[in-house]
């Protein structure tokens, strides 16, 4: 065997170790906070908070009300197959999990091409900013990380309807996930372009027919609200729209998203929790762009590798969304799929020790505090 591979080999399993380890330690955090009165006695089950409520409701009535076709049914069907246990959803994000953080291992080895920082990103990725979310509650957000990374891994391997496979099931979890469809566009579109190579008539197609998969469960969800609220008499207000997308319309009237609606003052708190990994993310995407649009064939440094490009660019423009149309504080649970949240952290302790540090004491700090938040059922979720 060889050296390098004894040494991918060895922190494979240090990564699978701390994989588990970190979930068993927001468990305990959890627990600790259930030795105190939740905020709110709706229920009982330590897991079950905020969103999770929602979609256990879809499960055991369907899609009942307006507000709840706001959650696509990736997950709701997955909760289907457990209709009894509220424990086994957590187990398949445990499994999911060790494999996403090998993914994210091999991910940023691809494009940082050293097995310490591939590493030390990995790591990172285990100090999340929503951990309950991401390692033990029934939400999307473990299963949409985890195929986001394969999609991205895949496009790495240039098996591009592999990738469209698990950006499609990804899309089927969060509404977002069509966005991940740029990565396919990417690859077979752009690159080539960029390096002047031809592009024939089929290899088009076959990039518009694998990127336009990410949209069918969005398409499909929304044509089933279409049928349920639009054929029946009285149709619903919103079917008069030109594009009558419940979606649209339930996170207008009922989570009030928008450009700008968030942008209220007493959202204030919400902006500032979010802050940190906004920035990080921005500033590392932005850095990286600048130097990509100055010298796109050269190779750069680690953190300079002409192949994060696309992973900037979809950070950047899910950060815009985030920032001005969206629920902000989300970004505390959608940066875990965006491996570039733990490119920039990664280069942040390497390059600027000082910051970096900062940003994994807050990371500690705030994936502690956000725990025991949740365990007493307060806010942010």
């Amino acid at each position: 065997m060889m050296p390098q591979d004894e040494n991918n080999n060895s922190n494979t399993r240090t990564l699978l170790a701390l994989t588990v380890v970190s979930r068993f330690s927001v468990a305990a955090l959890l627990l600790l906070a259930h030795l105190f009165p939740p905020f709110d006695a709706a229920t009982s089950h330590l897991l079950l908070r905020w969103d999770a409520i929602h979609f256990l409701h879809i499960v055991r009535s369907g899609y009942v009300y307006e507000h709840e076709w706001a959650f696509l049914p990736g997950l709701p069907f997955l909760l289907s197959l457990f209709p009894t246990s509220i424990v086994a959803p957590t187990v398949l994000s445990l499994a999911a999990a060790c494999d996403g953080s090998l993914t994210l291992y091999a991910l940023s080895l691809h494009h940082l091409g050293s097995p310490a920082l591939a590493k030390l990103a990995t790591i990172l990725s285990l100090l999340p900013s929503s951990p309950v979310t991401l390692f033990l509650a029934p939400y999307t957000e473990p299963f949409f990380t985890y195929l986001s990374y394969k999609g991205m891994f895949y496009c790495t391997q240039s098996s591009y309807f592999a990738a469209a496979i698990a950006f499609t099931l990804a899309a089927a979890f969060r509404s977002n996930g069509f966005l991940l469809s740029g990565f396919i566009i990417w690859g077979l579109l752009i690159k080539p372009i960029l390096e002047h190579k031809p592009l024939p008539l089929i290899s088009i197609l076959y990039c518009a027919a694998l990127s336009a998969l990410p949209f069918t469960p969005f398409i499909a969800h929304n044509y089933a609200a279409y049928l349920a609220f639009c054929t029946a008499e009285p149709p619903a207000a919103w079917c008069a729209r030109h594009l009558p997308l419940i979606y649209s319309h339930v996170q207008e009237h009922y989570w009030n998203s928008g450009f700008l609606r968030y942008w209220t003052l007493q959202q204030l708190p919400n902006f500032l929790i979010a802050a940190p990994p906004l920035l990080v993310i921005s500033a590392f995407s932005v850095r990286h762009l600048r130097h990509w649009i100055k010298s796109p064939g050269a190779p750069g440094r680690a953190f300079l590798s002409a192949s994060i490009a696309p992973h900037a660019i979809h950070a950047l423009i899910m950060s815009a969304i985030l920032l001005f149309a969206s629920h902000t504080q989300i970004v505390l649970r959608l940066a875990a799929a965006m491996p570039i949240t733990y490119w920039a952290a990664a280069w942040l302790l390497m390059e600027h020790p000082k910051w970096g540090g900062a940003w994994v004491a807050w990371s500690v700090l705030w994936g502690a505090l956000s725990s025991l938040l949740w365990g007493a059922f307060l806010p942010p979720a």
